[in-house]
């Protein structure tokens, strides 16, 4: 029998710390980086990389929240990691919203991403540069994950893979014939008992 090693999906806390670090170091000189937004570009990685690589860069859970995906896990991490003087977080006034900010207090390291992860992550960085924390959930609500999920619930990776689109007539043809071919099928099995 030939074993096949299953990569492990196991959240990787070192890699999301890591990632934490790497995202608000490089979000640094981006006004509209703030809480909200470290929460879907954690998201985006994570599920690009499932969809590009067959597997996450991180492996956390993601659930669903009013204003988006997060991490189950971001909260009690990231406040471990202020303990640890690895982040600060600060408020500041942001055209009149109070917005969550925090800021790599060392670098990240890089040692426990692969090249591929690192290019990707640099990737969403700068697609998402400029954009706001409100164009940011509006954007993350698009994602069927999220749609439908309830508020709380975690979303599977496995749903980035999902293609959501009608069927066509074509489609639709092959599987009335499958249909059809599934009941000839059972009739002869009916028959041979």
């Amino acid at each position: 029998m030939v074993k096949v090693k299953v990569p492990s999906r196991s959240p990787d806390d070192k890699k999301l710390r890591e990632l934490i670090l790497y995202i608000c170091h490089r979000s640094e000189g981006d006004a509209t980086f703030g809480a909200t937004k470290l929460n879907k570009l954690l998201f985006y990685c994570d599920f690009l990389a499932y969809t590009q690589f067959g597997r996450a860069i991180t492996w956390h859970t993601y659930q669903r929240l009013p204003n988006g995906p997060a991490p189950v896990a971001l909260l009690p991490i990231t406040k471990d990691m202020e303990r640890r003087k690895e982040i600060a977080i600060g408020e500041h006034n942001y055209y009149g919203h109070k917005q969550k900010r925090t800021l790599a207090l060392r670098d990240a390291d890089l040692s426990v991403f692969r090249a591929e992860e690192i290019a990707l992550v640099e990737e969403v960085i700068e697609e998402c540069r400029g954009i706001n924390a409100t164009r940011m959930s509006l954007l993350s609500h698009g994602f069927r994950g999220w749609q439908l999920a309830e508020n709380g619930e975690n979303i599977p990776y496995e749903v980035a893979l999902v293609d959501f689109e009608r069927p066509t007539e074509k489609d639709l043809a092959l599987a009335m014939s499958m249909g059809e071919e599934l009941k000839a099928l059972a009739a002869e099995c009916k028959g041979n008992d």
